[in-house]
Order: structure tokens, then C-alpha cells, then sequence
């Protein structure tokens, strides 16, 4: 178990992978104040990368001519992307109150990424919507007129009821529901979690960071399809984005 510090500085020197080995490997423990500070500032930096690399997918798509549209018949249109509201600290405190701890990376994205939903149709590649675009919605800016707690809320409560599995914390539809097909549950995370990264349940289960990461190496386009052409645009997506 390490007890070596200087995380922020590792990081930024690029030993992103090394860094979150440690953290992940400390558990609960990351919250000690021994290593709280460094775990957390680490988890910011995470998610100011994060937030831009969506900013350039999202600029580069436009210029693509790409068209962001939501997961329904009418392909209506809808802006991809939001940066935390006002009100994201009174959400973290509202989750943590209801599950227990979130994960530092967690309570980070919601601060500091806010929502992102990538589903749509690019110009030259129209499968693009089954290729599972990047959605990640858990602070509830996309839907300013709307209130995300009272979506949790009944989900919260629907797994009370029984609590025979650990909560999963929704977060975006399958890849078959982004492409508008019938598919399976929502992607999610586990709660609760005083660890410094979250547990992503998607396809399959990994750390949110690996999947993220996994997720921009492939311009925000992880999954494959038949379209020759995904590959001639992810290598154009995904240029110069930053490793978390």
C-alpha cells in the first residue's frame, strides 16, 4: 500500500495511469487527511482535461457538420454539451445525503464537467449514433428547466424497496437506446464510494477514468460498427486530446 504523495506533481508530469493506480489502491482510505488533498486535486485536474476534450470533440463535430440530436424518432435537435449550474454543490451535498460518499472523480465531474450527450448523425458516417457516443448525465445541466434530483430520487427509492444489489446511479442509456433501438438498463455508477475513482457499469464494468479514457483514445466513438468511415473520422476526433 503506497503511501507516496506528490500526486498533482506526477500527474502533471504524465504518470496519469501510475497515480490512479495508487489512489484506487488505497480505497476508502484516499480520504484520510493525509491523502485527501492531493486525491481531490488530482480529480479536478481530471475533470478540467475532461471538460476539455469535450469542448474540442463537441467544436470539432460542429465543423464536421455534425448534428446533435436526441435519441427519439424525430432525431430532434439538442445541444451536446453544459457546464455545471449554480446549484451542483447543492446537488452533490442532496446525493450524499440520500447514498453516502461519492467518488472524488464523481463529485469533480459534477463541480466542474457538468453533462455531455454526443448522440447524432455525422455527414459521413450514419452510424454513427450505434458506434455508443459519449453520455455521461449526472448533474442536470442539459435540462435547466428541469430538477435531475427528482429523477435519482425515484430511482433511489425504487431500490429501496429491495436492496438486493448495490445502487447503480443512472447515467446514460445503453448504446442500443442511444441508437434508438431496444436495448438493456442504463450505464451507471455504484454508490456509495469513498474511493477516489468511481466504479462505471456500462457494456461492462471498469474504473470511470479507463473509460473515459478508452472513450476519448476513440474521439468519443468507442464502439465499433460497420461504417468504414468511423475510422477516418475518430482519427480526426480524437487528435491531441488529453490523456486523464
Amino acid at each position: 500500500m503506497t503511501t507516496h504523495l506528490d500526486w498533482v506533481t506526477r500527474y502533471s508530469a504524465g504518470q496519469e495511469s501510475r497515480v490512479w493506480q495508487e489512489m484506487r489502491q488505497l480505497g476508502a482510505r484516499v480520504r484520510e487527511p493525509a491523502f485527501a488533498p492531493e486525491a481531490q486535486a488530482v480529480c479536478d485536474e481530471m475533470a478540467r482535461r475532461a471538460r476539455d476534450n469535450i469542448e474540442t470533440l463537441v467544436a470539432r463535430l460542429r465543423e464536421q457538420g455534425y448534428r446533435f440530436h436526441q435519441n427519439d424518432d424525430e432525431q430532434t435537435p439538442t445541444e451536446p454539451y453544459a457546464p455545471p449550474g449554480p446549484k451542483a454543490e447543492e446537488l452533490l451535498h442532496w446525493l450524499e445525503q440520500r447514498l453516502g460518499p461519492l467518488p472524488m472523480a464523481l463529485s469533480s465531474w459534477i463541480r466542474i464537467v457538468g453533462d455531455v450527450w454526443l448522440v447524432g448523425t455525422h455527414p459521413e458516417w450514419s452510424s454513427s449514433a450505434a458506434a455508443d457516443p459519449l453520455v455521461l448525465e449526472v448533474a442536470g445541466s442539459r435540462y435547466p428547466n428541469s430538477d435531475i434530483r427528482e429523477y435519482f430520487a425515484e430511482e433511489i427509492e425504487a431500490w429501496q424497496e429491495d436492496q438486493e444489489e448495490p445502487f447503480l446511479l443512472p447515467v446514460a442509456p445503453d448504446h442500443f437506446h442511444k441508437d434508438n433501438v431496444s436495448g438493456g438498463g442504463p450505464y451507471g455508477i455504484i454508490l456509495p464510494d469513498a474511493s477516489a475513482d468511481a466504479h462505471f457499469v456500462g457494456d461492462a464494468g471498469m474504473p470511470l477514468v479507463d473509460y473515459l479514457n478508452w472513450t476519448f483514445r476513440h474521439g468519443g466513438f468507442p464502439r465499433p460498427t460497420v461504417d468504414h468511415a468511423q475510422w477516418r473520422v475518430i482519427s480526426q476526433l480524437r487528435e491531441g486530446l488529453h490523456r486523464l
